[in-house]
């Protein structure tokens, strides 16, 4: 039997979750695969703001082509890469135990994120990240920040900003957890929807053959992510709006914290609910019910206002 082919992105990141994969795919199911490397949208318009780029899926698009014309057999993303719009011909299985799902701070002069100087010129390129910095400090400069986890780590240390903001799990995943500052509290920094997540996609014909990857998956985590992703779809929020949520199992029930922002910060809006979640249906429940709860509060025109901010950009 051939190996099993699977479909990455080429940065050191996305390297190692691929092979993280692959040796699981070995040591637990029996399974060998080699690894095939696609160039992304994203990957390829590294000088470009993501929001121009004009792809939905700008790091997932290319992989799941890979999938249907026969170049790789499965494809690993980062779950806070995928699209809530996803692919009526692949299905994705989110496998492992989720990462701590928090960002982290890495600043020049080792200053946590209240004790940055005033002004402080903040990299990144997540409009989620930007509006909650603002909403926490107006005063911050924030500028555009693209590229891996090793070259945004470089620019800082240049002295290009005087601080970044990305998540930990991609810091921690590539050994470097001595380079983070200050992990940021929820209460400050709401996580992307299934950050610090792993995901594998597949074709929906060779549903069969993959179900082996039920052996890989962790309940707690694929409750969680639905429920974040669900919350997502409900709003009708993307990975360009400023949108955060964080599902975890605490005291045997499911905690859903999501908040809304207006790009400038001034203006938020969050919700907090609590439910047992037995099945993934119950935890996308739970995330259209505080997805509901937001849009009642106003969160679809903060969210129009900066749809409209974005696509004049």
């Amino acid at each position: 039997m051939k190996p099993l082919r699977i479909g990455t992105r080429g940065s050191a990141l996305a390297l190692w979750q691929a092979n993280h994969f692959r040796d699981a795919l070995q040591k637990t199911c029996g399974l060998d695969a080699e690894i095939v490397v696609i160039k992304t949208s994203g990957d390829q318009n590294v000088a470009v703001p993501a929001q121009q780029i004009g792809v939905i899926g700008i790091f997932t698009k290319e992989l799941e082509d890979s999938l249907l014309d026969g170049r790789a057999d499965l494809a690993v993303h980062s779950m806070k890469d995928v699209p809530t719009e996803f692919s009526g011909v692949c299905r994705i299985a989110t496998v492992f135990k989720r990462e701590d799902p928090r960002d982290a701070l890495v600043s020049v002069r080792g200053e946590t994120l209240a004790r940055l100087p005033h002004g402080a010129r903040i990299g990144t390129s997540s409009l989620r990240r930007a509006s909650q910095l603002r909403a926490f400090r107006p005063d911050f400069q924030i500028a555009e920040l693209r590229g891996n986890v090793d070259t945004r780590l470089r620019k800082v240390a240049a002295g290009e900003y005087d601080a970044i903001v990305l998540a930990k799990a991609g810091v921690d995943r590539l050994g470097l957890s001595s380079r983070i500052t200050e992990v940021l509290s929820p209460e400050v920094m709401l996580p992307a929807v299934g950050q610090g997540a792993l995901g594998v996609e597949f074709c929906e014909p060779r549903r069969e053959e993959f179900k082996v990857l039920d052996i890989l998956m962790d309940q707690d985590t694929m409750r969680a992510v639905k429920a974040e992703r669900a919350l997502l779809a409900e709003v009708q929020g993307g990975c360009r709006l400023p949108l955060g949520a964080w599902a975890r199992v605490a005291g045997g029930a499911m905690v859903l914290d999501a908040c809304v922002l207006s790009e400038d910060g001034a203006q938020a809006i969050r919700w907090r609910a609590e439910k047992v979640c037995n099945s993934a249906a119950d935890a996308e429940n739970l995330g259209r019910e505080v997805a509901a709860e937001l849009l009642l509060a106003g969160a679809d025109r903060l969210l129009q206002m900066v749809g409209r901010s974005v696509g004049q950009a």
